[in-house]
């Protein structure tokens, strides 16, 4: 692997971020990157996904995951590859992802110490939680070999060359909702004519706040926000609707049919209580499920990620509550998964953390994921990842 033409494709990926299930550009570069190391190549896959199987005779199936879409955020980095999109970049890292996975790809290539099958999934749409979804309905699992293991890696504001993996529950499920409230609309002169749909969701607002702290136990998580209020066109008028936009993370099953079901009957409460002419309709439009590392599997892989992270670089951040559909591909191919953490965030910042505390507690005072002036440190963030993928998998390859 060349260094520095691979750096070179970072930052082009950086330059050209393209949003969910439009990564044409991204994945033509990808499966072009995989023909050229003798992989075979399936394009098209969930739409814009593509895969790359190399074959090395009996042994086990390993599949190597990226995500590749980039988010409606503007950029703020100043970087000189910012990118040249407007209102589109890669705030969440998923060109780092894309590099990572076609190094690795490339030094198993050239390498001939080991047996079995390497595929390559570059998948889409993961920001809309559709994308693993998507290939899975696209008959993945039969269009490639199925997987003894799938093996991935989400770069975070840790040290560059540290590793954050979690033995069993990793990541939290998300579930995104859409609430719309009726109302009857009117002149804003004249309140008493209308039933305000703009008060019903501020009320709602508020209530909502209590599913946690009064019907989620101290011994269970639960996340629950509105992300979004829309209502209205101008001051003095009373509109017919307006809308919710939600978001839920559990751990637990049980937590989120329990959360779920409270929000939907406060919506309708709500409603009722202001004597809204229609029922209030909510829309599940983006769930995926909890992320859970095997932990056989992942203390299978550890030993290898401690090797290329060095003593004391390897660590267990606990259960987090971010999101990830990479968890719908295993499932669907039912194989094992370990998913870990990889820092791609400049060392200095975290002269003198040592401990897990410290270091998640620079982390978080610093840029993170889905901000615009997140950006990972190309080099040791590069070379580090690539080396914690191959090493992963060679901990599973004969």
């Amino acid at each position: 692997m060349d260094p520095a033409r691979l750096r070179a494709v970072y930052e082009d990926l950086h330059r050209h971020p393209e949003l969910s299930f439009q990564e044409h550009r991204t994945a033509g570069i990808a499966a072009a990157w995989l023909r050229e190391c003798g992989y075979e190549v399936v394009e098209g896959l969930g739409g814009t996904g593509a895969a790359g199987v190399l074959r090395r005779g009996d042994g086990p199936v390993v599949w190597l995951r990226a995500d590749m879409d980039a988010l409606p955020v503007a950029e703020e980095t100043g970087l000189p590859y910012a990118s040249g999109v407007d209102g589109v970049s890669h705030a969440c890292g998923h060109d780092m992802h894309v590099t990572w996975l076609m190094g690795a790809a490339a030094e198993l290539a050239s390498a001939r110490d080991w047996r079995g099958t390497v595929v390559a999934v570059f998948q889409p749409a993961e920001e809309l939680a559709k994308g693993a979804q998507a290939m899975v309905d696209d008959g993945l699992a039969d269009r490639v070999p199925r997987p003894d293991i799938v093996l991935g890696q989400h770069v975070a504001p840790l040290p560059a060359g540290s590793i954050g993996l979690t033995p069993g529950p990793m990541w939290a499920a998300s579930d995104s909702l859409r609430v719309t409230v009726h109302g009857r609309g009117g002149h804003g002169s004249r309140p008493e004519t209308t039933v305000d749909p703009v008060v019903i969701a501020a009320a709602t607002v508020l209530r909502l706040q209590t599913i946690v702290s009064r019907e989620v136990s101290t011994a269970e998580t639960a996340v629950v926000s509105v992300g979004s209020v829309q209502a209205g066109t101008k001051h003095n008028i009373i509109p017919d609707t307006a809308t919710l936009l939600l978001n839920v993370r559990t751990y637990d099953a049980k937590v989120r049919d329990r959360v779920l079901a409270a929000i939907r009957r406060i919506v309708a409460a709500e409603a009722a209580a202001a004597g809204a002419p229609r029922d209030p309709v909510v829309v599940l439009e983006e769930s995926t499920p909890t992320l859970t590392n095997d932990v056989a599997a992942a203390e299978r892989t550890r030993p290898a990620l401690e090797s290329v992270a060095g003593p004391g670089r390897v660590f267990d951040p606990g259960p987090l509550p971010s999101s990830e559909d990479v968890q719908v591909l295993a499932t669907a191919a039912g194989a094992p998964i370990t998913y870990w953490l990889q820092g791609g965030a400049d060392p200095a910042l975290f002269a003198g953390a040592t401990t897990r505390e410290q270091l998640m507690e620079v982390a978080g005072r610093i840029p993170s994921n889905h901000s615009p002036q997140y950006h990972p440190v190309p080099h040791p963030t590069i070379e580090a990842g690539v080396a914690s993928l191959l090493a992963a998998a060679r901990a599973w390859l004969s």
